[in-house]
């Protein structure tokens, strides 16, 4: 069933404002009175809902539903500015895991070079990006997106998690390949947690300095070294798998 975000509140009857769902839904996908499909708001609860007139772009809202896909730990994604496209993929596929936002910033290793125009554009293609990978993994709440323009910003940011890990491959190198493990069997529901990543030249050694400073912890990702928009979504799955499907497998057995 199709699913889509709708800020403010759930009240009845809803009006879709929004020009680019509302051509979506009636255009693109030809809803009719009568259809129904599953609407999310601010709250992050999904709601059935029923087309009541398609010339109006309205709905009326049937039952709240249970379903909830959400992580059960806030997880925010940083990724160092990486060049093309790649935080394009980043942030699809790092929605699809799970994170609750993407943020990147200007690290001493990144090759591009954004302004803040460019910037601006950049986060707004983004947000385009991250909804429509919401809608198509049934998300109950769309990630955040925000792009740093000075690192000093980002910096600033790292007071709000209660645990920050930084995805570093000489961790891995060095020969321990438990930390992450061991950290996140610490990891308790609830918590905001922030990983780290650096661009394809890696953390440098003064970013690092800083990001201990304020309470990160160095990890490393498996014996592989990987590319900057695999690690995110190395990190994310390996979250899931400990804090999820571990626990879907006791209740199975």
């Amino acid at each position: 069933m199709q699913q889509y975000f709708v800020n403010g509140r759930a009240e009845n009857p809803v009006i879709i404002r929004d020009r680019d769902t509302a051509k979506h839904m009636f255009s693109v996908m030809r809803l009719v009175a009568g259809d129904e499909v599953v609407l999310v708001f601010d709250d992050g609860i999904k709601r059935l809902a029923k087309v009541l007139s398609a010339e109006n772009h309205s709905f009326e809202l049937i039952e709240d539903l249970p379903d909830n896909v959400e992580l059960p730990v806030q997880v925010t994604i940083a990724s160092g500015f990486p060049k093309g496209d790649k935080l394009d993929l980043i942030s699809q596929k790092a929605t699809e895991l799970g994170a609750a936002a993407i943020w990147a910033y200007p690290a001493d290793w990144s090759v591009v070079k954004w302004d803040g125009k460019k910037l601006a554009k950049k986060e707004e293609k983004l947000a385009k990006i991250v909804l429509g990978a919401a809608e198509q993994s049934k998300r109950n709440r769309v990630p955040e997106v925000k792009l740093f323009d000075q690192k000093a910003a980002f910096l600033e940011q790292l007071t709000g998690f209660d645990k920050i890990f930084i995805a570093y491959e000489e961790t891995a190198k060095a020969g321990d390949l438990s930390a992450l493990a061991r950290e996140l069997e610490t990891v308790e529901t609830g918590q905001k947690i922030l990983f780290i990543f650096g661009p394809e030249g890696g953390i440098s050694p003064k970013e690092i300095e800083l990001f201990e400073q304020a309470g990160g912890i160095k990890v490393g990702l498996g014996p592989r070294i990987l590319r900057t928009e695999t690690a995110p979504l190395y990190a994310l799955s390996v979250l899931s798998y400990a804090l999820e499907m571990k626990e879907f497998k006791s209740l199975d057995s």
